[in-house]
């Protein structure tokens, strides 16, 4: 019987996927499984995995034929997944030794739906711890009252994947599934999904996953068209909270972040393609428009005057062909 799955999508990373495996290497358990998802990889990944499907005890090795993206990578991990329970690392990121048993152990003792983590930040040489902003630790509590309040950072704006371990059931509810193809921002329809509609979770002080930020070849870093689906994922955020039983209470936090994560891109529109930059500018001013007015005042009279004028201004700008998402 399979106890913990682990869903590791990879995609051209041959030079941080050895580290990644080594990190798997040292948390065997005879009933975990390691689902190593290759998403089309062109590099030397297809290699290293077909040697670490041979060494690693419990791989699974499964093969894309097109190059899907994280979510549906991910999607295809747990479809094959067998554990009665589900967690993700990322292909270039990396595990303490031993992590993986305790982290099991700290859901099993809850016996929580989920279970939140706190991780460690990689940037070059530099290390940061980064905590789940829920001040209650190690207590079960109910996912709904984690989301707000709106003006502040709670446990729907950490929306890391790995950062967590989930328990079946989830999976059988249809709340552990990303949106398909996804390029980015993919964890937050995912992460809203799961504090509105799961009953249950935690967060612990468990320290054993390792972020590696400011890769080069991490969407984060790259200004590419690919960057854009983050409005795509946060429409989703805003339709699906305003068709649930609390969206007068619930609303205003999707839609503020939303207006700060495109305040964010606009903060930075320099490290975009010039073309996407204008797209970026024309999607962002129809995504605006298309918010429920009268929640996006409130949110824009909330935030600093720089940003909540920056995004008024773009609202008016008119709107061009194509300016859908």
């Amino acid at each position: 019987m399979v106890k913990l799955s682990v869903i590791v999508p990879f995609y051209n990373v041959q030079q941080y996927a050895p580290d990644t495996l080594r990190s798997l290497k040292s948390n065997v358990r005879e009933d975990f499984e390691f689902i190593l998802v290759d998403d089309c990889s062109r590099d030397g990944t297809p290699e290293i995995l077909a040697r670490a499907e041979r060494e690693l005890p419990g791989a699974v090795l499964v093969r894309h034929e097109r190059n899907g993206g994280l979510a549906t990578a991910r999607n295809t991990g747990i479809d094959r997944a067998r554990g009665t329970y589900l967690t993700f690392l990322d292909g270039d990121d990396w595990l303490a030794p031993g992590y993986l048993p305790r982290l099991l152990a700290a859901i099993e003792e809850l016996g929580c739906d989920f279970l939140r983590t706190d991780h460690v930040q990689c940037t070059a040489r530099s290390r940061s711890v980064r905590r789940v902003p829920v001040g209650r630790r190690n207590t079960v509590l109910d996912p709904r009252e984690a989301i707000l309040p709106a003006d502040r950072s709670t446990s729907v704006d950490y929306a890391y994947a790995w950062a967590g371990v989930y328990h079946r059931r989830l999976v059988d509810r249809g709340l552990l599934h990303f949106t398909d193809g996804l390029r980015t921002a993919e964890d937050r329809p995912w992460i809203w999904k799961l504090h509105r509609e799961a009953e249950s979770f935690a967060a612990v002080n468990l320290l054993g996953v390792f972020y590696r930020r400011g890769v080069a070849s991490s969407l984060t870093q790259i200004g590419d068209v690919r960057q854009l689906d983050f409005i795509r994922a946060f429409d989703q955020v805003v339709a699906e909270t305003a068709a649930d039983r609390e969206a007068g209470v619930l609303l205003p936090k999707a839609v503020r972040t939303y207006c700060a994560i495109i305040a964010h891109h606009l903060g930075s529109v320099e490290r975009f393609e010039p073309a996407v930059a204008k797209q970026l500018k024309s999607l962002s001013a129809a995504a605006l428009r298309r918010m429920p007015q009268d929640v996006l005042e409130e949110a824009l009279d909330s935030m600093d005057l720089q940003r909540a004028t920056r995004l008024r201004r773009l609202r008016r700008r008119p709107a061009t062909t194509g300016a859908a998402a």
